[in-house]
């Protein structure tokens, strides 16, 4: 069996409030990932086309802000 099924199969025979607390650890987990994933790809530049296209569009007047 892989990782994935194992886990899986844990999480299925979890009782209620395991399932309630593995949720919250799993939201705070998952969350902390993407704003590092975010994190790395700003330091790349992987997000600087987006970034410079929103400013464009910005000083055009083709947006307001909110």
């Amino acid at each position: 069996m892989g990782k994935v099924q194992t886990i899986e199969h844990e999480v299925k025979s979890l009782s209620p409030a395991e399932l309630a607390a593995f949720r919250s650890w799993f939201r705070e987990f998952d969350s902390e990932a993407w704003d590092r994933q975010m994190e790395e790809d700003a330091k790349a530049g992987k997000l600087d086309a987006l970034a410079n296209s929103a400013l464009k569009s910005f000083q055009s007047g083709r947006c307001s802000e909110l």
